[in-house]
């Protein structure tokens, strides 16, 4: 599953006129580069979901092939935000044959997706990709890499059903925007009473005490979030130098 409804806020003045999915890297919308990544790591059925000029992008995906099955997850009447996203989903992603990957738009990266794929702990809920990159807000990890929290380091807070963890004493990784999910995180949704919308993190963050949430952090990762127009060079950067290694057709 693409995330590719948000509204893009931070990359204004561009998304006053096209979704953030199709803002262009390198010649290319968003949506293109991780729709290909995506079908070249072996996926061959995938969900976007829309809300910010959703018709911009159904049209781009109707006279773009990517020799894979795609469906649309319309999120039109009311942005649903990720966990939400997720839920609102569920049609197009059941059944499935063991975890879907959900991966931001506007991520771009230079991540083997495959081996990323491989790493899934047996009996995982979620496993996310996470990094060493330096940020504000963190998650925090036990020493086998389970999910036990999450802090801001700039005001101290501290979320976690571990009352009294301490930071200090746990292993500390930005998230990185992509994730695998098992199938039965949809019966945990219902069992946690999670509203109609809400952020996949909050619910992150209230399962992994009774739910097995781990984290990979990934080797040589280089990724940035294409969230606001200052990162739109190193996007350009980074995103040449991937297409620069990858094996011509």
């Amino acid at each position: 599953m693409v995330f590719a409804a948000g509204l893009g806020t931070r990359l204004r003045p561009i998304t006053d006129s096209m979704p953030k999915a199709l803002v262009p890297v390198c010649g290319q919308p968003l949506l293109y580069h991780v729709l290909s990544r995506l079908r070249d790591a072996g996926y061959d059925e995938i969900v976007v979901n829309v809300h910010h000029f959703p018709q911009q992008i159904r049209d781009y995906l109707s006279s773009h092939g990517f020799g894979v099955r795609i469906s649309i997850s319309d999120e039109s009447s009311a942005l649903l935000e990720t966990g939400g996203g997720i839920r609102h989903a569920a049609p197009l992603l059941l059944p499935c044959d063991g975890p879907f990957l959900v991966h931001n738009v506007d991520i771009v990266s230079n991540l083997d997706l495959q081996c990323f794929r491989a790493q899934t702990p047996p009996g995982a809920l979620a496993t996310l990709l996470v990094s060493e990159r330096q940020t504000r807000r963190y998650l925090l990890f036990s020493d086998d890499m389970r999910l036990v929290g999450w802090t801001d380091t700039s005001t101290g807070e501290v979320r976690s059903p571990y009352t009294g963890l301490d930071p200090s004493g746990c292993r500390r990784y930005a998230f990185a925007g992509i994730h695998n999910i098992s199938p039965a995180i949809f019966g945990a949704f219902d069992s946690m009473g999670m509203p109609e919308r809400f952020p996949i993190m909050d619910f992150y963050l209230r399962a992994c005490a009774s739910h097995p949430i781990y984290g990979v952090a990934a080797e040589d990762l280089t990724l940035v979030d294409v969230g606001k127009i200052e990162t739109l060079a190193e996007a350009e950067t980074i995103c040449r130098r991937i297409l620069q290694l990858q094996p011509k057709h």
